[in-house]
């Protein structure tokens, strides 16, 4: 199915966006990752990549052209597919929202215009004060969590300093400053997250008054929702909607601040804000004040004596005594991505398992050889990874991506290597595997894991595998199976190399043995196509020397 790419908000104040440059025509084959184009926002000129795989169907705003943002953008999908209906949509949906200029403008439009110009001329954010909101830096971003900021309250900032590092649904990317000023106020603590245009944080003069500017910004949210619902109910009879929460409430006489999200959360909860303490600055309830928020226990009644003085003590058991507890933790936007597409994988491909075992014995002997060279190390893995690509290269079907009405074969071989971080499992992609020497590999594999653990890779690092190896042998598990890494057809699932009795020639002698199990997707690989896979493969391995030939 056809996917509509909008002009995407590639800044906190961006309104509409150019092209300055089209890097794909319409007919190109477009790949996940790959840049669409060249976008001019009011700040810079920024690179727009692709989310989504196909055929570039459409182009919807030529070079130089400039649209707002959510305007289409282009269109990508299979090769042929009819897609009249989502551009004639989208054309009409612009042209119903641009009024024509004789259409006289009604009377309770005029008034509203009046009421919006005494608002704004009356109560304005102070000059050189600027609203950092939390940014959208992906196209299906609709939340994002504030990794780790580099920057405090009361600091100096720069334009094109970093702000934050930002955890969106696809990666942790850098967020910089579009402005210069003193730090003021963070509205979004390391850890927490919030949804895309939320108040991220405020910049301008050292000494301006936070607290008005964020209250001048809850009020002109609550007086836009107001004059909607007026818009929206104006010449009908209904009963009086309810006023939205004043952003300060009141408490005998005291004043208690609340940002709009958590006084939204509390709402929904029912949770009284008068028994929430406040952790945000200056005693601001925030977000994570509603969700940490337990209410008080009353104390329990006296518990009347069941027994007489008469009766007789009863035998005291002893029991265990203790509390129970539990803890709730909030998932990541990793988690969550790992959770969904895994499922995906699960659910719609249909999994079957291979498994072969294989003599390390001259595997280790070589691997021995190569490490005493100077100056070069080579791991096991590496090994397999290689032994991986050149086996892709035999055999092609392994090497496919599955696209409904067609298969797509690979001709180029990117090996997936999946490494644990501590949020969960993110696959750095060795691009042209197969030309890549051992201890390329190795260099390759020990650089994208140390900055994977960091959380240093680019998008661009971790995406575009044709086929993924996940290797728990190092943690002692003897064999596991893996769910396939969409859109790759197979995945490959290395356990630990184990001593143990082995016959050779018909005696009994103690060799070294690892077991790997294949995980295929049976919509594209057949059951003989995965084991020729892995025969071939148990040849590289169990003969390093053919490797290098």
């Amino acid at each position: 199915m056809a996917e509509i790419i909008n002009m995407p908000r590639l800044s906190d104040t961006m309104e509409e966006g150019t092209v300055a440059k089209w890097l794909k025509k319409v007919g190109d084959q477009v790949n996940e990752g790959d840049i669409l184009a060249e976008i001019e926002t009011d700040k810079a000129t920024m690179e727009f990549e692709s989310f989504h795989e196909g055929t570039l169907l459409h182009i919807g705003i030529p070079e130089g052209e400039g649209a707002p943002v959510d305007s289409l953008l282009a269109i990508i999908g299979k090769k042929g597919e009819d897609i009249s209906a989502l551009i004639d949509g989208s054309s009409a949906k612009v042209e119903s929202d641009s009024p024509a200029e004789d259409k006289e403008v009604p009377k309770e439009e005029s008034k509203t215009a009046e009421k919006k110009t005494e608002k704004s001329t009356s109560t304005e954010i102070p000059k050189g004060v600027e609203i950092v909101k939390m940014p959208r830096l992906s196209d299906t971003m609709e939340e994002g969590t504030v990794a780790t900021w580099l920057k405090k309250v009361g600091d100096d900032v720069e334009e094109g300093d970093i702000l934050a590092e930002i955890e969106t649904d696809k990666a942790t990317m850098e967020f910089e400053s579009f402005y210069s000023g003193t730090l003021l106020y963070i509205g979004i603590q390391e850890g927490e997250s919030a949804p895309v245009d939320e108040v991220l944080a405020v910049i301008g003069p050292a000494g301006t008054d936070v607290e008005a500017v964020l209250n001048q910004k809850d009020q002109e949210t609550a007086e836009a929702a107001g004059e909607q619902e007026e818009e929206t109910s104006s010449g009908t009879d209904q009963q009086p909607a309810e006023s939205a929460p004043a952003p300060v409430v009141t408490n005998d006489g005291e004043r208690i601040f609340v940002s709009p999200l958590a006084r939204k959360m509390a709402e929904d909860k029912g949770i009284d804000l008068n028994t929430v303490k406040g952790t945000g600055d200056q005693g601001r309830i925030v977000k994570r004040d509603i969700e940490n928020y337990t209410p008080a226990q009353a104390k329990p009644a006296p518990v009347a004596a069941q027994a007489s003085e008469a009766a007789a003590p009863a035998k005291p058991v002893l029991l265990p005594t203790g509390e129970e507890g539990s803890e709730e933790v909030k998932n990541s936007q990793m988690r969550k991505v790992i959770a969904k597409r895994l499922s995906e994988s699960k659910f719609t491909a249909p999994h079957y398992y291979l498994t072969i075992e294989v003599d390390m014995t001259n595997a280790a002997k070589s691997r021995e050889h190569i490490n005493s060279l100077p100056d070069t190390k080579v791991s096991f893995n590496d090994l397999v990874v290689k032994a991986c690509a050149l086996a892709l290269r035999k055999h092609p079907q392994v090497n496919t991506t599955w696209n409904g009405d067609t298969t797509r074969y690979n001709k180029h071989i990117h090996v997936g290597v999946a490494v644990a971080v501590e949020d969960g499992l993110v696959v750095p992609v060795l691009k042209f595997a197969d030309q890549m020497s051992l201890t390329q590999i190795g260099g390759a594999v020990k650089d994208l894991a140390g900055r994977a653990r960091n959380k240093k890779l680019t998008p661009a690092e971790m995406e575009g595998s044709t086929f993924t190896v996940s290797n728990l042998g190092m943690f002692g598990i003897l064999e596991f199976t893996s769910i396939i890494n969409q859109p790759n057809s197979a995945i490959l699932s290395v356990g630990a190399i184990v001593e143990k009795p082995v016959v050779r020639d018909g005696q009994i002698a103690i060799g070294n043995t690892m077991k790997l199990t294949l995980a295929c997707d049976h919509r594209t690989v057949d059951g003989a196509t995965g084991a020729q896979f892995l025969q071939t493969l148990r040849d590289y391995i169990e003969n390093p020397v053919t490797m290098l030939a």
